[in-house]
């Protein structure tokens, strides 16, 4: 798209090159995107690995149940954690590189406000499983007001936040009156 008051003075082979080095950075997104995934990995991997010695551990008697229920907690939070980072690098992936990516349709990114509604959802549980896990751990009782007053803030501003930036799907589909 050219503006009526600017006309190029060489041939359009330069803005045909412009145009293609511009289409060409896109695929920039590859290396977040894959170091995303990557790190969506090693956390599952970690946090299941956890998980079974906190079967080991329990299955022996070594520890109390509170012991094994921040463990569990533990785990569940990083298994969450590389949730996140796996849905940051399906969703830069499907929206810069390759929109028809074979992923469950809860996981397809249209636009970055999918992209962004999916990651809310999912940091809203990493705070609700942190908070289970002070609010169990008997050496931090005493922080449990001050955790469950800052988690409750953080909720409730991500859910103002997807609120207040939602885009009307009925404004997206809806045509113009004739």
């Amino acid at each position: 798209m050219r503006f009526l008051w600017f006309q190029p003075a060489k041939s359009d082979s330069m803005w045909d090159m412009m145009k293609k080095v511009f289409g060409v950075t896109r695929y920039a997104v590859v290396v977040p995107s894959l170091a995303s995934l990557l790190g969506a990995l090693l956390l599952m991997a970690q946090g299941s690995y956890e998980m079974i010695l906190v079967i080991i551990d329990s299955i022996s008697n070594e520890s109390t149940l509170k012991e094994s229920i921040v463990h569990v907690l533990t785990a569940v939070d990083a298994i969450l954690l590389g949730t996140v980072l796996l849905v940051i690098g399906y969703g830069l992936y499907e929206l810069f590189i390759d929109d028809e990516l074979p992923v469950p349709l809860w996981l397809r990114v249209d636009d970055l406000d999918d992209l962004k509604s999916k990651l809310i959802g999912v940091v809203v549980a990493i705070i609700a499983v942190v908070f289970v896990g002070i609010f169990v751990d008997s050496d931090r009782s005493d922080d449990v007001i001050s955790y469950g007053v800052g988690a409750g803030a953080l909720v409730a501003g991500l859910a103002i936040f997807a609120f207040a930036t939602k885009k009307d799907s009925k404004k997206k589909s809806a045509k113009p009156a004739e």
